[in-house]
């Protein structure tokens, strides 16, 4: 039976995502278990179609995702009364019994109604009352950790009801237990490297960080580069679902296992021909990065070095991707001392000073070592280019969660690309 689904994504990394999963689609296995065809991409996410499976394929595979939700039902609504009764005449008992608990997660894209939280209070009513009227008995709500998530999205005129397959959101790939100040989420790190070019089959060419922090951009791109399934790791929610048939499921994991075993199998070779590195300032970040790196599953070591972004020179002799994401508001540097970063704008003249400085010192770096490399940066200050005198080639609008952000990228050429004062 063909079902409708839904994959949201961090604002800005719709036509990313939907590459990813025109991607996913055609993958051999996936073509042969779990087929589905990606349709339209909309504000803040992608939508597709094909049976349940197709949930399974891109809960696995997908790096960008936030998570993949089914589609239950649609109506127009006039007031909360009809969101009601849309969320009471479903059969929420075929996918989940009234011993489960539940949650409500309500979206809105220019409703006229006055409170979400009433109209979230109403779809809950909607779903018990539905399973009462059925069953004799009702779901408990769990907003902390419940075992079935529902979310509802208002449009100006539409209600759509989903059932979450996810459980846990995607970026939660199972391998990080250390966190520097202000994480970068990994779907959120694998749509920037995906812009940046960095992707299955494109991945020969060096990769460095040369401010790391906890090692996401390096684990994402290093599990791109080996193929490895950012949910080979993990359990989801369709796993408890009523009325699934799991043996696709089944294989499609099994078959993500085996890659990461051959990967392991060939740990050595693998660390050898991986390009990628990272430096950073803080040796409690480059600690943190390699404990990541090691539950990732990756091979070898990570080839990381505590330096100064100021003084960083190529960790390798062909030019290659140089991505960074420079840490917000201040910079945690060698056993806790802190100097200002660039990352969002300064609130005063000393704050502005430091960072024009300190971004005019790590242009020079970069124009005078790494001539040939193509460097992307990911900010929350949006005058970065600025900053470092230095003329983007490309801007890329983005949302880390509610801030406003850009990737620009620059083309290092020796001396160049400086822009006009």
């Amino acid at each position: 039976m063909t079902q409708a689904f839904f994959a949201p994504c961090p604002r800005g990394l719709e036509s990313a995502l939907a590459d990813e999963l025109r991607e996913i689609a055609v993958r051999p296995d996936v073509d042969a278990l779990a087929p589905f065809d990606v349709h339209r991409e909309v504000p803040g996410g992608v939508s597709f179609s094909g049976d349940m499976a197709a949930a399974y394929a891109v809960n696995l595979h997908s790096r960008i995702a936030s998570r993949v939700l089914l589609r239950v039902a649609a109506r127009g609504y006039r007031h909360e009364d009809d969101i009601y009764e849309l969320a009471r005449a479903q059969r929420w008992d075929q996918w989940f019994g009234p011993d489960e608990t539940i949650k409500i997660e309500l979206t809105a894209h220019r409703s006229p109604l006055r409170s979400l939280n009433f109209t979230a209070l109403r779809v809950k009513d909607g779903v018990c009352d539905a399973m009462r009227e059925r069953l004799g008995t009702r779901p408990s709500v769990d907003t902390a950790s419940p075992d079935v998530r529902i979310y509802a999205h208002l449009t100006e005129h539409d209600c759509t009801l989903y059932l979450d397959t996810t459980g846990e959101p995607l970026f939660k790939r199972g391998w990080r237990m250390e966190k520097g100040e202000a994480p970068l989420k990994e779907n959120l790190a694998a749509g920037i490297l995906r812009l940046a070019g960095w992707t299955p089959g494109k991945t020969a060419r060096p990769f460095y960080d040369p401010m790391c922090g906890s090692g996401t951009f390096l684990v994402e791109a290093a599990q791109v580069a080996l193929g490895l399934a950012p949910g080979a790791a993990r359990s989801f929610a369709f796993e408890w679902l009523k009325g699934i048939n799991l043996k696709p499921w089944k294989a499609l994991k099994s078959e993500a296992q085996a890659a990461s075993q051959r990967a392991a199998a060939a740990a050595t070779s693998a660390a050898a021909d991986l390009a990628i590195a990272g430096s950073d300032i803080s040796t409690d970040m480059l600690a943190m990065a390699s404990a990541n790196w090691q539950r990732a599953g990756l091979p070898g070591e990570l080839r990381a070095k505590q330096v100064d972004a100021r003084h960083v020179q190529p960790p390798f002799a062909q030019p290659g991707l140089l991505l960074l994401n420079p840490p917000y508001g201040e910079r945690i540097a060698v056993r806790g001392q802190r100097r200002p970063a660039f990352d969002e704008a300064p609130v005063d003249s000393a704050e502005e000073d430091a960072a024009n400085q300190f971004a005019s010192a790590f242009a020079t770096t970069l124009k005078q070592h790494f001539a040939g490399w193509e460097a992307w940066i990911f900010t929350g200050d949006l005058s970065l280019p600025r900053r470092l005198r230095l003329k983007e080639s490309r801007r890329v609008p983005l949302y880390n969660g509610n801030i406003e952000c850009r990737l620009f990228r620059f083309e290092m050429v020796r001396g160049g690309n400086r822009a006009q004062p």
